[in-house]
């Protein structure tokens, strides 16, 4: 495989992983124990049904359980109370979040101790059946809950998630509090208020307001204390309102079922407020990391796209500090990183690939798993752009590179042994011992070496001056200087000299110029004039001032060139046609020399046929040439 074969392979080879990298399911995100995929990607079911959905149902499974009870008569027992309660509590602790198997729990065992033996509602806390339904129960709903729990971790170990650094249920531990507050101050309230006005009021109307009460709290705190809040109504309601009043026994079947739908309808009622709640925030959060990356996305298009900046755009809009990784041996060598150095707080890592990983620290909690994770992919990707820069870069200057060296090798074999071999030919012809020539003979052969020793010095001065120019040492001297004073100079060893023409007002303003430069530009561009000039129409130096530039036109009246070709005769190595001669470095050393000074050259058509070259360089500040000739 070539040099270039090997380059465009690796591009491709980093081209494809980069790709991979962007893919969410590429994504690992470690923490101490390492966590893997994206959040966004996890089952619903992978830390168990939420206990707003599970409780509601829970509550009304039994509940129902204790009106199928007491509706029997007696016929059920307390013995199939209770198993009836653990089949219910047990498979709903199972399949729920481990946190549901508490109430649960509880709500099971009041519903044993209630509906076990007559009088029904009536809420037996102590006694044998009270003992054995605490015990069971509690080992039921634990039991349940660590198994389905287990079988979950084990179902789900290939598509463990992130934890989000903010609370999942939508609600602050704020408002929670605030709700439970309002929970346990509010419903005593309540009662004493009810109580007051009993004799206004009937069942149907205390069982809304203890609802209105509920969902209040559902509002302000969110689910769990609404569960609170609705068991503690219920019980609020059977004490105070209930006939017998003042004890928990429930003498009309109709008020108990009333109390069963109270619960069943307020943990209902508070799941929707919660679930809506949580919506609420979900979306909210959904549209910050919308915005951040939509940011994030205008950065990288705007041309900011080196890894620094995505991990600078992350620190600026979320704190903190990141840091990209990348695996060199074993050891993890820094890439990029931003933000503060004394950055406090839990240390998150995403690994990309194995050798590539982003580890942020004290981010604000906006910066979510799968918005850092977002960030990772644009910062890995970022990085492998910028690679594949580097080796683009790399590959176009081999490609160059190779290119001159052919160029030279051509010019090799063609315009250095054409003057050597002419060279050697006439030093060969006058030391031959067995011819005599004559003084014109002898200086025309003297002439001709001299003459292709001269080209053969201006070609190596060339080619050193385009290495210079290629290898970035050139380091112009600018100095005030004339045009008239250097024109000549450039002159001495050109054939045809005498033929150029130098036209340059008195009043011309100095130019700020390397003298030693400018004389090869001109030398330079007198060489191609004469060359290019037909026999009778001699070419022409001019100058001219234009505001605070001096313009410098160099013309001749050939055969020109034509407009798709003025900017390639300024490229190295280049030639209109086979049929052109030298080796096409003249017009390229120019150009270089005159932007290295601060000027521009540009090729324009002479009018009535030919080439016109026109340099442009900045003036010198005015007075110096009046100051310059006093000193003279």
């Amino acid at each position: 495989m070539t040099m270039f074969g090997r380059a465009r392979a690796e591009m491709a080879s980093k081209m494809t992983r980069s790709r991979q990298a962007m893919t969410p399911a590429g994504w690992r995100g470690t923490r101490a124990p390492l966590w893997r995929r994206d959040p966004l990607r996890r089952p619903p079911w992978r830390g168990g049904l939420p206990a707003p959905y599970v409780l509601p149902a829970g509550f009304a499974a039994l509940l129902a359980v204790g009106t199928v009870a007491a509706a029997l008569g007696g016929r059920l027992g307390a013995t199939g109370v209770l198993i009836a309660c653990a089949i219910v509590v047990g498979v709903l602790a199972a399949v729920a979040q481990p946190a549901a198997a508490v109430p649960l729990g509880i709500i099971g065992w009041l519903t044993v101790t209630g509906f076990s033996r007559p009088p029904y509602a009536d809420l037996h806390l102590t006694g044998l059946v009270a003992e054995r339904a605490a015990i069971t129960l509690t080992v039921t709903a634990l039991a349940c809950a660590m198994a389905g729990a287990t079988f979950r971790w084990s179902a789900g170990r290939a598509t463990l998630e992130a934890v989000e650094k903010r609370e999942q249920s939508g609600i602050s531990r704020r408002r929670q509090v605030a709700g439970a507050v309002l929970a346990v101050a509010g419903l005593p309230l309540l009662t004493m208020l009810l109580t007051a006005l009993g004799s206004h009021l009937n069942f149907t109307d205390e069982l809304l307001i203890y609802l209105v009460a509920v969902v209040a709290v559902t509002v302000v705190g969110g689910f769990w204390p609404a569960v609170f809040a609705a068991v503690a109504a219920c019980l609020l309601l059977n004490w105070y309102f209930t006939a017998p009043l003042h004890t928990l026994t429930i003498a009309e079947p109709r008020n108990l079922l009333a109390l069963v739908l109270f619960v069943t309808v307020a943990v209902a009622v508070s799941s929707v407020v919660h679930l809506a709640a949580r919506r609420e925030a979900d979306a909210a959060r959904s549209s910050k990391e919308t915005q951040s990356l939509l940011g994030l996305a205008q950065t990288v298009l705007g041309g900011a796209d080196t890894p620094g900046d995505v991990l600078d755009h992350l620190t600026v809009s979320h704190g903190g500090r990141a840091e990209l990784l990348e695996r060199v041996g074993a050891r993890w060598i820094k890439v990029a990183a931003s933000g503060a150095e004394d950055a406090e707080g839990t240390v998150l890592r995403f690994e990309v690939r194995p050798d590539l990983a982003l580890e942020v620290t004290g981010q604000a909690a906006s910066a979510t798993a799968s918005l850092l994770a977002g960030y990772t992919a644009q910062a890995v990707a970022a990085l492998d752009r910028a690679r594949l820069r580097t080796q683009a870069a790399q590959a176009e200057a081999l490609a160059e590179g190779d290119r001159m060296r052919t160029a030279l090798l051509r010019a090799v074999s063609h315009d250095l042994r054409t003057p050597l071999a002419s060279i050697k030919a006439s030093v060969s012809s006058l030391r031959q011992t067995d011819v005599h020539w004559s003084p014109d003979d002898e200086a025309e052969l003297l002439a001709n070496i001299e003459q292709n020793a001269d080209r053969l010095d201006a070609l190596v001065g060339n080619l050193l001056d385009m290495g210079r120019i290629q290898a970035g040492s050139l380091e112009p001297f600018l100095r005030a200087t004339a045009v008239d004073e250097v024109a000549p100079v450039a002159l001495r060893g050109l054939d045809d000299a005498d033929h150029m023409m130098i036209a340059v007002p008195d009043d011309l303003p100095l130019v700020r110029a390397d003298p030693g430069l400018l004389e090869r530009v001109f030398a330079n561009l007198f060489s191609n004039a004469l060359r290019h000039s037909p026999p009778g129409r001699h070419p022409l130096l001019r100058a001219r001032e234009d505001g605070t530039r001096v313009v410098i036109d160099v013309v001749d009246h050939g055969t020109g060139v034509p407009a798709e070709s003025k900017e390639r005769i300024f490229e190295p190595f280049a030639r209109l046609d086979a049929r052109s001669s030298g080796v096409g470095l003249g017009l390229a050393v120019a150009k270089g020399f005159a932007e290295a000074m601060g000027g521009t050259i540009v090729a324009v058509d002479t009018p009535g046929g030919g080439l016109t070259m026109r340099i442009t360089l900045p003036a010198a500040a005015s007075g110096v040439r009046a100051t310059l000739g006093a000193d003279l």
